[in-house]
């Protein structure tokens, strides 16, 4: 059974486990089959399956699937539902959802449906639009006695029989689209769509696409994983597109209740559907309130940038999130072992547990920050992991990590890995062989939770609150500096005092050299 899901998994999205990291013995002992269990459902969660309150016995949804072409990178003709260039932005935010109606809609009009269809529910209830639309992808298998039939049920009933005709399964009934089912009535229009898009393949079109710089593909992985994070979450609200659904300022307000209960107050928070701009602007205006509140750094960040929706000020907001529920739960655990007397986990002491853990197993490996550069052979990683849990990794599979191939197996190994011990990650090979540090910092810190929770809290596992190396305080002041990044240089005590901020500029590193700049020029501290 876990076999077959690992596939099902790596057909919705390519490459997700590593299956080296699968138990694959004849007879599994029930840790093996736990494991493998895990590895599942963490790799399911981390492509955007809701797995909330799932356990290793259950089975994730599989949504994914049937709108994983939804996008142009998998069907670049897409591009053909927009009038010009100007629009590619639009496009590449869009929901898979949005651009299905889009695509829909796009057919819908050119076979000369009158309205527009905005949902997948009371809009295609009467299966007119079915009718339409599959008259204009398949004009040989529509007759005209299906506009004609005026009895909704009996449309349906000819509309579902139509599509047959073009190998699409029934995953609803003509009740189902009578009565506006939503998500089925999705599954069908995805299924339409994997089956006969109508989109052209002109190639000059598709070449509009082709033109991302490094800058848009960084910040598409990075959308990508707070996206996976915020879903994992279980708030209500499901994202589609990080810097399209953050707009209105509910589910970043979701996000804030989740990591930090009671900091909201939700009775001056408005809910979608929001249709006043200022009502909006509320909202995005409350969450960078409790984000000051929460020590967030938020210089030049206001609540209109996540209203016009500023990639990099977003970025920011949401990578600083991410560290605080981190470093809160690791938190939580030292205050539990030790009381009231644990300080407050850093960074610092989450590089100085990872360095600690792979020199105890006997190994020499050892992280220098969390931009070290020799990171991106994988090595260092495989041996903490080797560390928290001797059995878990496989040496024989392992390379030295010198070729560019040989770095992203190792890179492919580690994430299936973590996840099959436990642990929440959600970045890709890519943010470890290009050393992305916000990334790092998160799958070292996912690790150490698994760690500190599996392994007896004692004294000497608990890492130590205590003043700062000097590698980790050049560590620190390369980051605050990086990029030319406008900083007064801090005493030799206030560098002690302050440790946790100063390598806390972490948060801000990346957007400086890999996001693109902002129309006004404004930006958070650090970048």
């Amino acid at each position: 059974m876990v076999y077959f899901l690992s596939k099902l998994i790596n057909v919705a999205v390519p490459g997700t486990i590593d299956e080296r990291a699968i138990n694959k013995k004849r007879v599994l002992n029930p840790w093996e089959r736990n494991e493998n269990h895990t590895l599942c459902l963490n790799s399911a969660k981390a492509i955007g399956c809701t797995v909330v309150n799932i356990g290793t016995q259950d089975l994730v949804e599989g949504r994914i699937q049937l709108l994983a072409d939804l996008n142009l990178k998998k069907t670049p003709q897409l591009v053909e539902l927009f009038d010009d260039s100007k629009d590619i932005d639009e496009v590449l935010s869009l929901s898979p959802e949005k651009m299905l109606l889009r695509w829909m809609n796009h057919h819908l009009k050119k076979a000369g449906y009158k309205k527009t269809v905005n949902n997948f529910s009371t809009d295609v209830k009467d299966g007119e639009a079915y009718a339409y639309l599959l008259k204009a992808l398949a004009p040989e298998h529509s007759p005209e006695t299906t506009l004609d039939t005026k009895d909704p049920n009996e449309r349906a009933k000819l509309v579902l029989e139509q599509a047959e005709k073009l190998d699409c399964k029934r995953y609803l009934t003509p009740k189902d689209i009578t009565e506006g089912s939503a998500n089925l009535n999705l599954a069908f229009v995805a299924q339409i769509f994997q089956h006969r898009n109508g989109l052209t393949s002109d190639t000059k079109q598709v070449t509009l696409t082709q033109t991302a710089s490094r800058d848009d593909v960084l910040l598409s992985r990075e959308e990508r994983a707070f996206r996976m994070w915020i879903n994992s979450l279980g708030v209500e609200s499901y994202v589609n597109n990080v810097f399209e659904d953050v707009r209105n300022g509910w589910v970043l307000l979701e996000v804030l209740d989740k990591v930090s209960p009671g900091s909201v107050n939700w009775k001056l928070a408005s809910k979608p559907p929001i249709k006043l701009p200022f009502r909006k602007l509320e909202n995005c205006n409350q969450v960078v309130k409790i984000g000051k509140q929460l020590k967030f750094s938020l210089v030049n960040l206001a609540g209109n940038d996540i209203v016009q929706g500023n990639k990099k000020l977003i970025v920011a907001l949401l990578w600083q999130l991410m560290r605080f529920n981190i470093l809160q739960l690791l938190n939580k655990l030292r205050f539990h072992s030790q009381g009231s007397q644990g300080k407050e986990i850093t960074d610092a002491d989450i590089l100085n547990w990872a360095n600690s853990k792979v020199k105890a197993s006997g190994r020499t490996s050892r992280m220098e920050s969390f931009k070290d550069k020799s990171l991106s052979n994988g090595l260092f990683f495989l041996e903490l992991l080797s560390a928290v849990q001797p059995r878990v990794v496989n040496w024989k599979v392992v390379t030295k990590g010198e070729a560019d191939e040989d770095k992203k197996l190792n890179a492919t190994y580690i994430i299936s890995v973590a996840r099959k011990l436990g642990c929440s990650v959600f970045l890709l090979p890519e943010d470890i062989i290009e050393v992305n540090q916000k990334m790092i910092l998160t799958l070292t810190a996912s690790i150490m939770y698994w760690s500190l929770q599996k392994q007896p809290q004692s004294q000497s596992e608990m890492p130590e609150h205590s003043e700062p190396s000097s590698m980790a305080s050049d560590a620190a002041s390369d980051i605050a500096s990086e990029d030319g990044a406008s900083t007064t240089a801090p005493s030799e005590s206030e560098e002690v005092n302050s440790l946790s901020d100063s390598i806390s500029n972490l948060t801000m590193d990346d957007a400086t050299s890999n996001a693109p700049s902002t129309e006004n020029g404004n930006g958070v501290a650090g970048f």
